[in-house]
Order: C-alpha cells, then structure tokens, then sequence
C-alpha cells in the first residue's frame, strides 16, 4: 500500500525524522489558514505540493494545462490561488500516464532554505533476505538514473534483521553522506529514525529523495526530510490499524480495490487476455 507525502512524513516524525513545518489540506480554505500559520512562523514563501501517488509532481502538468504539480508562493494570497488551481484538477506526470490523477489534497510548506540535497533509502535486498539502506550525495535526481550512469555515488549497508541498525552504522551511513560536525551527529540520529520507521511500520520501502541540509533563522544549520516516500507490506497491514486508515481508495484502480475485498492481487497489462496464477514468478513466465 501506498500512501501520501504528508502521511509518510507523519509517520517518519513519529520515529524523530526531522521534517519542515508543513499542513496537510483537502480544501482552498484548509489550504489558506494552512498559509497564514506558516507565513505566520516566519517563512518568506510558501511550497503548495500536490497529494498523489506518483512522481515527478514539479514537472507535471494540470489537464486545463496548469504546469507544476509543486509550486512556491510569495504570499498567503498567492497559495491560496494556486491551491484553487490545483484541488480537484487532474495532474499529469511521467508517472501517472496520459490519464493522470485528481489532485484532492495538498500539502502547505514553508519554503526551505536548502544547502545540500542528498538521497536516503531503506529497503529490503531480496537476493540476501536482510534490509538495505542505500544512500547518495546525488540527492533530488532519479536514482535509477545514478545506480546507471555512476554507481560508485550508491552507498550501501546492509543491516543484520535480529539485531537491527547499529549506531556505527548509522555514523557510517552519514560519514558517506560527507556529513561534518553537528550535521553528522542529526544525520547519524535522522538515519537511525528512517530504519526504525521501515522495520516498525513493516514498510518495503521507505525514501527521502532529497534529504537535505537546510539553513534555519539565524544561521544555523540542520538535516530533514524535504519529500518522502513510503510504501507497505499488505501482508502486514493487519497489525497496523492506524496506517491503515491512511488508504486513498482514489488512488487505486477500481479493478485492484474490488481485487482486494476478495485478496487478490489484480495487476491491469496491456492486452485483452486475462492471466490467473498463483504465483508472481509463475505470471512473470507467462
């Protein structure tokens, strides 16, 4: 199961990630008290991110032709109107195919003031049956695209299942990083957080893309999560109530939510021939 940037990001908090001041809202007027709080806090601008379940938001495009699923406003007024073009439009991105999906939330940023972007992810390593967490300087790029062109930017370290993440591990993780200083110890401490939010969430993936050191008032500097992704085991959802009731029914395909009701796994290909096998490697082959 899939679930929203907001929710990914509640979820990460709750394990002590750092994320920015940041209000979820489904409607113009949710959006526009969300802008005065945050506008309220300090912040010069204010990011109005599109909800969906899909990539490339910021290069996306609205149906009546609106472009940019991500967008930084100057002021209360500005978010407003951009959070009225947004809701209930349809976003096209390169993730979402020609029919895109109906934009009905939002997420109110205050704008970060970024000094580094880095990639961070956990996962699980399916050939040596323990998690993974993979980390880059390549941060805010498609890290297909870097494991492609310059794999040698890919961190990697595995994490032993019966004893969980390590502290040197994490000081490992942020030292390739090129974290220095106060930055290495909250990174170290953000990186703990992730882990422990994919192995408690029973999560198959969880992804900060980008990761980022961002400027404070005052100079000071910190690591957070500037976006996050996080994805679940359905097998796993019964133990978590709570996370289940993030389910986005409009995210979902009609086919794969009656799929679900019985169990099933309905993947939709191309083609008119219907395949039922009993297992993925059986479908897989043919």
């Amino acid at each position: 199961m899939n679930i929203h940037e907001y929710q990914a990001k509640q979820l990460l908090a709750r394990h002590g990630v750092a994320v920015p001041l940041e209000i979820p809202a489904k409607s113009a007027a949710e959006a526009r008290s969300a802008a005065e709080k945050i506008a309220a806090s300090g912040s010069a601008k204010i990011v109005v991110k599109s909800q969906i379940h899909a990539g490339g938001r910021g290069k996306g495009i609205f149906k009546d032709g609106f472009q940019g699923g991500v967008k930084v406003a100057a002021s209360v007024d500005e978010a407003g109107s951009l959070a009225e073009r947004m809701l209930g439009n349809v976003l096209v991105t390169k993730q979402t195919g020609p029919d895109g999906r109906r934009v009905n939330a939002l997420l109110m940023a205050a704008a970060a003031r970024i000094k580094k972007e880095f990639y961070l992810a956990v996962l699980l390593d399916r050939a040596l049956g323990r998690p993974v967490i993979m980390a880059s300087t390549e941060g805010g790029m498609d890290i297909e695209e870097v494991a492609a062109n310059s794999p040698e930017k890919i961190f990697k370290e595995w994490i032993d299942p019966a004893v969980g993440i390590m502290p040197f591990q994490a000081r490992k993780t942020a030292s390739a990083l090129g974290l220095k200083g106060e930055l290495f110890n909250a990174g170290a401490k953000l990186v703990t957080g992730v882990f422990n939010a994919w192995w408690e969430c029973d999560a198959s993936l969880v992804e900060l893309n980008p990761l980022a050191v961002v400027e404070l008032a005052g100079g000071k500097e910190t690591v957070v999560a500037l976006d996050a992704k996080i994805s679940l085991d359905d097998n796993a959802l019964y133990r978590h109530k709570d996370i289940q009731e993030m389910r986005d029914l409009n995210e979902e395909a009609p086919l794969e939510i009656e799929a679900s009701k019985f169990n099933l796994n309905y993947i939709k290909l191309d083609g008119n021939i219907a395949c039922m096998v009993n297992g993925a490697g059986l479908a897989m082959a043919t």
